[in-house]
């Protein structure tokens, strides 16, 4: 009924995909995870100290870049990730400005 060593083999031979595609992915959410802590204590009146730019300005940039990178090779799945998170960060900051 199941043949354990074509079980094996699968495992051996799709591990190192499924773990670098995931490894990515959470890549992606926690440098959009980044600078949220911080902007939500502002919101809600925690602190008065904004993330600094630069730190804000690198992550963005890497997060256009992977976005990039997803459009070209049409990965579906980071293309959605990043861009829900780019509207819920966009939506953060324009929250805190019109406050």
């Amino acid at each position: 009924m199941f043949d354990i060593e074509k079980i094996k083999q699968f495992f051996i031979d799709n591990a190192a995909k499924v773990s670098s595609e995931t490894i990515g992915w959470l890549a992606v959410v926690f440098m959009h995870a980044a600078t949220i802590p911080s902007i939500l204590a502002l919101i809600f009146g925690i602190s008065d100290r904004l993330p600094s730019i630069d730190v804000v300005a690198f992550l963005w940039t890497g997060l256009l870049l992977f976005f990039v990178r997803a459009l070209i090779n049409r990965d579906m799945l980071n293309i959605i990730t990043i861009g829900v998170g780019f509207i819920i960060q966009a939506g953060l900051l324009g929250f805190l400005v019109f406050k």
